[in-house]
């Protein structure tokens, strides 16, 4: 009942910037790291999934850090399909931020249908904060 009692007592100004106020508290900040290919779309299920994949889609970025092959391999996921890794070359600063707790994500930014495998998805690395 207090709660009621202090929101009657509120000026008018203040109610009507209250829902301003909340959205503003609801923005994130969002750094791209740069767009690379997926590694390996060719060996898991990228061809499977091709016709589903649309440009803008969200992709998990999973660190693998028992990885046999690469101590630094992170895993590319759409939708629970592994459509292979984040290339070797740009894979270890990905990896620090993912094994620091870090919120990592991917989005493909295009997708090239007549190219070769290496080059058939394009994403975007993103840090959220």
């Amino acid at each position: 009942m207090a709660f009621w009692r202090k929101l009657r007592t509120l000026p008018i100004s203040a109610l009507l910037l209250a829902p301003l106020l909340l959205h503003a508290a609801e923005v994130q900040v969002r750094m791209v790291l740069g767009a690379q290919p997926v590694a390996g779309f060719q060996y898991y299920a990228g061809k499977r999934v091709w016709d589903d994949l649309k440009v803008g889609d969200a992709l998990t970025l999973v660190r693998e850090a028992d990885n046999a092959y690469d101590p630094n391999a992170v895993r590319v996921e759409w939708r629970g399909e592994k459509l292979g890794y984040v290339p070797h070359a740009g894979n270890a600063s990905v990896a620090k931020l993912l094994d620091k707790g870090i919120k990592v994500s991917g989005r493909i930014v295009n997708l090239h249908a007549g190219r070769s495998s290496w080059q058939r998805i394009l994403f975007e690395v993103m840090v959220d904060e």
